[in-house]
């Protein structure tokens, strides 16, 4: 059964998918906001989506009821969307997904994307993620991640992306991953680390990472400066607010300490103890009450 609905046939071969699922894997939005900046630069339209009937538990992936401007009230289904755009001075393309981790048959969900990919000529696919982690706001953005074939990994390396050894749970990037590699697609997995102490999002800092290492690993020809400027008052405003609460500065101070003596090559710290360490954190603050004494 095909679960595609598309609307338009790209008039080209489309070389790259670019992808990234909303949720648990994209903190700060960082990984679905570098894909909507892209996708509005080479000006892409939308040209298939995933029917979600079939791959969602609505009552734990909601639906939203919205209000139209005459009144009327709709549904906004979980959305799964391709788009598709001309790279400038080429006669190739370049596809954009941006979706929602489904509930529910993750394989059948897999293969209508690579399906989908292989059918329009893609040969390379990208997903990108964002994911918490304990890193300081002030340090370059740290980015890991995983390939398939010597072309990726050799980029990767020349790029200075260190490799996941994570094994565990995983995403349904995993089964995307596993379905193209099956259609003899070439694979990456690049990952954004964003500091697990900042709630705010979109993450710019982040995304302008993500994009300009993306833009570089794929020659695409891209005018980052909205983007800079973006994560450039990000910076700003995330400096200012902890340089007026005394305890995260501290606790900022003692994760440059540890970011910078890390040697480059250091494993990533394992989940558990990134989580110990947070959680420590959390309860410190909670205790804290107004006019309490700095630590």
């Amino acid at each position: 059964m095909n679960y595609l609905n598309i609307t338009e046939k790209p008039d080209v071969k489309l070389k790259y998918l670019i992808m990234a699922f909303a949720g648990w894997a994209d903190a700060g939005e960082a990984a679905t906001n570098t894909v909507k900046y892209i996708r509005r630069s080479l000006s892409a339209r939308k040209f298939a989506d995933i029917d979600p009937e079939e791959f969602y538990d609505f009552t734990q992936t909601r639906p939203y009821s919205v209000r139209t401007k005459e009144g009327a009230r709709r549904v906004n289904w979980p959305a799964n969307e391709f788009f598709w755009a001309v790279l400038p001075g080429t006669n190739d393309g370049v596809m954009f997904y941006l979706g929602v981790e489904p509930n529910l048959r993750w394989r059948t969900f897999a293969n209508s994307i690579a399906g989908l990919a292989k059918e329009q000529g893609v040969e390379t696919v990208v997903h990108l993620g964002a994911l918490l982690d304990a890193v300081p706001h002030s340090r370059k953005v740290r980015l890991t991640g995983t390939s398939t074939g010597t072309d990726m990994s050799d980029l990767m390396e020349e790029f200075s992306i260190r490799s996941s050894n994570y094994q565990g749970p995983t995403g349904i990037s995993s089964a995307v991953l596993e379905a193209c590699t099956k259609q003899e697609m070439g694979y990456a997995s690049l990952w954004g680390h964003t500091s697990h102490y900042l709630q705010a999002a979109p993450n710019y800092r982040v995304s302008y990472t993500l994009t300009q290492t993306l833009a570089k690993f794929l020659n695409l020809p891209l005018d980052l400066e909205e983007l800079r400027s973006a994560a450039d008052l990000f910076d700003e405003e995330v400096a200012k607010a902890i340089a007026e609460d005394e305890q995260i500065s501290s606790y900022v101070s003692k994760l440059e300490t540890q970011y910078d003596e890390a040697s480059p090559a250091a494993e990533i710290p394992d989940p558990s103890e990134m989580v110990k360490d947070l959680e420590q954190f959390l309860r410190t603050q909670q205790r804290r009450r107004p006019g309490d004494p700095q630590p």
